[in-house]
């Protein structure tokens, strides 16, 4: 048996309603009754990212690093496909450059979403420390 189990239905139009475990994850491709695939995937990336973050922060020696906000953007080609994804990553500790340069390539080592992903729409990832 695999180790994730989806169910997808559409009853109508490009509405999906997809069983993950146990909850509901509304998708629309017209953006009326839910995000988008493509803004979703966007979200469950940063979503894997910010835990990702905090673990690459405990491994460094920072258990604490207080409120994380990341802020994604992604651009889409012609064709509505996906070309980039940026995160800025907004940290409530003030750390060093190089402590957050640390902090992120742990996180992205970490990111399953990340792997997934093909090299060019791996995130480029900003980090704003003593930002709240």
């Amino acid at each position: 048996m695999s180790d994730i189990q989806t169910s997808t239905v559409s009853e109508e139009g490009f509405a999906c309603t997809s069983q993950v475990g146990d909850f509901d994850l509304q998708i629309d491709a017209t953006d009326e009754t839910g995000p988008n695939p493509n803004a979703a995937l966007v979200a469950t990336y940063a979503s894997c990212f910010l835990p990702a973050f905090r673990v690459g922060g405990q491994k460094t020696g920072f258990d604490d690093l207080g409120k994380v906000q990341i802020d994604a953007d992604a651009d889409l080609d012609d064709g509505d496909d996906l070309t980039s994804i940026s995160f800025d990553v907004y940290v409530e500790s003030d750390l060093s450059d190089d402590e957050f340069a640390e902090i992120t390539e742990l996180a992205e080592d970490i990111c399953h979403v990340h792997d997934a992903l093909r090299d060019e729409l791996q995130a480029d990832v900003t980090v704003v420390g003593d930002a709240f």
